[in-house]
């Protein structure tokens, strides 16, 4: 049984005055312990960046940033082909756009986790995986690598002993390949549902999956989404269900 965790959350993916989700980001600050916050190109513009970071820093929640595909119109949740050096550019574009706002605030670059479509190729790229790891080695070597414990990234992360975290997600079933069943519509999810399914993870090291078998995962941080409907109960929830069940949350930088 675990005794703690990290738990994170997609956090500032509005756009001006749009406003995704039905969560406010300063009640799910409250929650967390880490937040991923989205960097411009799938969500996100410099005001917002601004608000979040702030209130990431005022919780004393672990800052991340959350590049994705310069896909504002799909919300980073459909692929792009480009070349991979041209998609490197643009992860570290946003990591610096993070990083520099929270300099402005006095809070460190905890992590970097990818967003929707480009976290699910990363994860079964190995060149982009490879790369994204050298990149991080050299602009942000301390700086957390989130990711699937199955994914390319993890297993480039390892090689290259890079710190990183492996991530379990509460709003997202999984298959019996160990990854995540990507979705682009997500349902309103029954929070007591989602609380007992991150208690019985931390507990036994297992999840159900679609396919109705029982698999084994490992992980340091549950994530869940801030746009998913009913985030805040989910995220209320969770953070119940974990600590009514001994568990302690806490940021990823203690699992370092």
């Amino acid at each position: 049984m675990k005794q703690a965790v990290d738990l994170n959350c997609d956090m500032g993916e509005g756009f001006g005055q749009w406003v995704l989700g039905d969560a406010p980001d300063e009640k799910i600050m409250q929650i967390i312990s880490s937040a991923n916050i989205a960097a411009g190109f799938h969500a996100g513009d410099p005001n917002s960046m601004d608000r979040v970071v702030k209130l990431a820093q005022s919780h004393g929640v672990g800052l991340g940033a959350h590049p994705g595909y310069a896909d504002l119109q799909g919300f980073g949740r459909r692929y792009i082909k480009m070349d991979t050096a041209e998609l490197i550019n643009n992860i570290v574009y946003q990591i610096g756009a993070i990083r520099e706002f929270g300099r402005r605030h006095g809070a460190p670059l905890q992590h970097v986790k990818l967003h929707g479509a480009l976290y699910m190729e990363a994860a079964a790229n190995e060149d982009l995986s490879q790369q994204l790891v050298d990149t991080m080695q050299v602009i942000a070597p301390d700086a957390l690598l989130f990711c699937m414990g199955i994914s390319k990234t993890y297993a480039a992360a390892r090689r290259a002993n890079h710190p990183v975290i492996r991530e379990f997600y509460a709003d997202r079933e999984y298959d019996n390949t160990g990854s995540i069943v990507f979705a682009r519509q997500v349902g309103r999810p029954d929070p007591a549902k989602i609380a007992e399914k991150c208690v019985k993870a931390c507990k036994t090291g297992k999840v159900t999956t679609v396919e109705g078998d029982e698999m084994e995962i490992e992980f340091e941080s549950i994530c869940f989404h801030s746009d998913t409907p009913g985030a805040l109960d989910m995220g209320n929830a969770i953070r119940q269900g974990l600590t009514d069940a001994g568990i302690r949350i806490t940021a990823a930088r203690d699992f370092r």
